[in-house]
């Protein structure tokens, strides 16, 4: 968790050392937790990321830089840069062309969303239980979430969509 004053907490599993606080601890903006990893968004715009590196995502790219939000997924990692570029490392490297414009991010378990400019959600990834296939009711999103399965959005009138694994 960030504290008001820019300081975290963390706690919980520390089986890949995914909770120890060192000198990033400070000046935070953001925190993300995946599931052996965790990442920090620093208020000058760097990412800091410790945790299981099983599959890179804890490698921060060093076109990591001018970053707004981040997201960390089951092995992956992303950040959202603040000309609307999505950095993604780990097990999500590869971006779909149009994830272009982006205004917000989300990462799952082995998939991730993107929400553009225009309102359009682009998924990408791991697609096991139908997590990339967006359905068609799924516009004009507010809110979005990728969880480790399943997918869900808040829509502009209210209403929820979700779709992916439902076990």
């Amino acid at each position: 968790a960030a504290r008001a004053d820019g300081t975290l907490i963390a706690w919980g599993d520390n089986s890949r050392g995914q909770t120890n606080i060192l000198w990033w601890g400070v000046n935070v903006r953001a925190v993300a937790a995946g599931r052996c990893h965790s990442l920090v968004l620093r208020r000058n715009g760097t990412v800091v990321a410790w945790g299981s590196n099983s599959s890179g995502q804890t490698s921060v790219p060093s076109s990591a830089t001018n970053v707004v939000a981040i997201a960390a997924g089951g092995d992956c990692s992303l950040a959202l840069r603040d000309d609307g570029v999505v950095v993604a490392w780990g097990n999500l490297q590869v971006l779909p062309a149009s994830a272009t414009n982006i205004v917000s991010i989300s990462a799952g378990g082995s998939d991730a969303l993107a929400l553009r400019e225009d309102g359009v959600l682009i998924p990408w990834g791991g697609d096991y239980y139908d997590q990339t296939a967006v359905p068609v009711t799924a516009t004009n999103v507010v809110v979005m979430a990728a969880g480790g399965d399943h997918n869900l959005v808040l829509l502009a009138g209210g209403t929820v969509a979700a779709w992916g694994a439902n076990y």
